[in-house]
């Protein structure tokens, strides 16, 4: 019988040798697939696309139609559990995520309820179930979830924002809810990856996606100390499921968040890999980190980017290939697909010692 746990996704996590590099991409289901927008036209909406548990399934399985991936993702969005809370999330068109009742008072955040998973989110983790019985038995699938940081900008500035003025103006002026409000951010982190394993995911990725707005002092204190906390939390529980975390704009930090206890790290484009592999010597797996904008390119373009990308981190298994944020819209799949070859291609002469 196939386990999921002799998959090359799993065991490059582990820093086992692998024949070759497995590689999945952030946002491979998304926009980009002209069977994703029928589907969503279908939902209606994005946030009823998440929420209905036999269409989040159907667009997660997808890309995995289209292109020999190593790993599903949970189709969801980062920001369920800000949700779940009560704000009111939706989607401005060309706008994106909003809130109607953002945190714009420390009172707001002191009455800020913790949700109960199994009422509020009982449609992610019925998502999962799904998708795992219709995913084949040796193809892990990665839960997932916003880090309490990226959360709480949204949830402070109520909209997105370049720079989350709000959410950095809180930290310096009123420290002391930020971290009221990061400590249940935390907690609902964890619980809320905790239950994505129970149902069914085989890894779980954190996604800091504005950690690199902050200050050395400011990301450690006000990011990194409570992704540390939710991994701690999620390896008392589930020791054996494998997570990675990933800061964008964080490269600078990544021997403190090796610190963590995580398995893995996720690279942006702006980092070398080989440089990061170099540095953390080992103690971790790390994931990327291809730009995605090379996705743009020509044929012969992305393959060169490939394999430069495969040199960077060298021979030797520890290495999942990814793009260093996720796929945008106007990428042609079949340029995820030359991609997606060339990693096949390529990536077997780094792992020699393997086959």
């Amino acid at each position: 019988m196939p386990d999921v746990n002799d998959s090359l996704f799993l065991r490059a996590l582990r820093r086992e040798p692998v024949p070759r590099t497995p590689v999945w991409l952030m946002r491979q289901a998304g926009r980009y697939l002209p069977e994703y927008r029928q589907v969503r036209a279908q939902a209606g909406d994005f946030l009823s696309l998440c929420k209905h548990t036999e269409l989040a399934c159907e667009v997660t399985l997808q890309p995995l139609r289209r292109f020999d991936l190593d790993a599903a993702i949970l189709f969801s969005d980062i920001l369920t559990i800000p949700d779940a809370m009560g704000l009111g999330l939706y989607f401005a068109e060309g706008e994106g995520p909003c809130f109607r009742q953002p945190l714009h008072s420390v009172k707001a955040i002191e009455a800020l309820p913790l949700p109960s998973m199994k009422d509020e989110l009982s449609y992610v983790f019925d998502a999962v179930r799904m998708i795992r019985r219709n995913l084949p038995a040796d193809l892990p699938l990665i839960g997932f979830s916003g880090s309490p940081w990226t959360l709480a900008c949204y949830m402070v500035e109520g909209r997105s924002s370049p720079n989350f003025g709000r959410m950095l103006s809180l930290i310096d002026k009123e420290p002391e809810a930020a971290q009221l409000l990061l400590e249940k951010l935390s907690i609902s982190v964890s619980d809320y990856l905790s239950e994505q394993v129970m149902a069914g995911a085989n890894a779980l990725m954190i996604f800091d996606t504005w950690g690199g707005l902050l200050s050395t002092a400011q990301y450690q204190r006000f990011s990194l100390a409570y992704m540390r906390s939710i991994v701690n939390s999620l390896k008392a529980k589930h020791p054996q499921v494998p997570l990675i975390l990933f800061t964008k704009g964080g490269g600078q930090w990544l021997p403190q968040m090796a610190d963590t206890g995580c398995d893995a790290l996720g690279l942006d484009w702006t980092y070398d890999l080989g440089e990061a592999r170099q540095k953390l010597d080992g103690r971790v797996a790390l994931q990327g980190n291809l730009a995605p904008s090379m996705l743009l390119e020509d044929d012969d373009s992305i393959r060169t980017a490939v394999r430069q990308v495969l040199s960077s981190y060298g021979h030797g298994s520890g290495h999942v290939f990814n793009l260093g944020h996720g796929i945008t819209p106007d990428v042609l799949p079949e340029r995820v697909k030359t991609m997606v070859d060339a990693v096949h291609e390529f990536s077997p002469g780094f792992h020699l010692e393997a086959t």
